[in-house]
């Protein structure tokens, strides 16, 4: 099975109860979490770990302990995307000296380049690396997608750039993805609710939210899927359902899946403004979609 196929977590950066301080023992705990519930690999930093608020210290060293701990038991998709080309190819140059075996690679946000631009962006940072390279389309935070075309031309151009994490809520997007990329290119689901629809159409995982708290459910239904068991991937996916559509639906993530694992005693539900802590209604309202949610 390819480098990508399965399940993998976006995880939580546990912070102490002021979060002033990353939770380094939390921290590992939840890693384990993880990889003892057949999760295949975890994605540190990302906008789910709340990179735009670590330092660049804290930054890498979110990188070095999900290396430390994780070892051989799967892969780390280091989040080292950045609007600053400069920036992502330190970030990205320092996650491959700590033994990552992977590179997330957001669309640069806020400024909005061109698809040329984003293009060069992209394979300046693939350039500087021997990584693997997912990239990572998520035009509702960045205000633009990275094309099908470009996608196509940085796999001919970077043959490290062989994946990319799919968050623009579209299946369609998949097919055209799937039809204009050869077959060793892989695609990833960035929605947990997607993940089956998105494998039915050519995908082969997903980095998941959710799998930090429900690690097992994930990894067992991108399992099925992959398996061609899609009756029993259909199970899991109903089963789990609400909880997978309306975790981020409460707030910004990571606020509900950090709420949710403070919750269940995994971390603290510290944040880094400017996110705060969900309202007292939403709290009420992410503790009844808990109720029942295996873990």
């Amino acid at each position: 099975m390819s480098m990508f196929a399965g399940a993998h977590t976006a995880l939580v950066t546990p912070f102490n109860d002021d979060a002033s301080q990353i939770d380094e023992a939390a921290y590992r705990r939840i890693i384990d979490l993880q990889f003892d519930n057949g999760i295949s690999g975890v994605v540190p930093a990302g906008t789910t770990g709340e990179s735009p608020t670590l330092s660049h210290d804290e930054h890498k060293r979110v990188i070095e302990i999900a290396v430390d701990q994780t070892g051989d038991r799967g892969v780390v998709i280091a989040g080292t995307g950045s609007n600053s080309t400069n920036e992502a190819i330190e970030l990205t140059r320092a996650a491959e000296r700590a033994g990552a075996q992977a590179s997330l690679q957001v669309a640069p946000y806020y400024n909005k380049p061109s698809q040329e631009g984003l293009f060069r962006h992209f394979k300046a940072i693939a350039e500087a690396t021997s990584m693997k390279i997912m990239l990572y389309s998520i035009p509702g935070r960045c205000g633009i997608a990275i094309e099908v075309e470009t996608v196509a031309r940085l796999h001919g151009a970077c043959p490290n750039i062989c994946a990319i994490k799919e968050a623009g809520g579209s299946v369609e997007r998949v097919s055209q993805l799937r039809t204009s990329l050869p077959d060793e290119f892989q695609i990833l689901s960035g929605d947990d609710s997607l993940t089956l629809p998105f494998i039915s159409a050519g995908a082969c995982g997903v980095v998941s939210v959710a799998s930090n708290l429900v690690p097992k459910v994930m990894a067992q239904l991108v399992a099925k899927a992959n398996a061609g068991d899609f009756d029993g991937a259909m199970s899991i996916h109903r089963e789990n359902y609400s909880f997978f559509s309306s975790l981020l639906k409460l707030d910004t993530n990571p606020v509900p899946i950090k709420a949710a694992m403070a919750v269940a005693g995994h971390c603290d539900a510290a944040l880094r403004m400017p996110l705060v802590p969900l309202s007292s209604d939403k709290q009420a309202e992410l503790e009844a979609l808990l109720i029942g949610v295996a873990s």
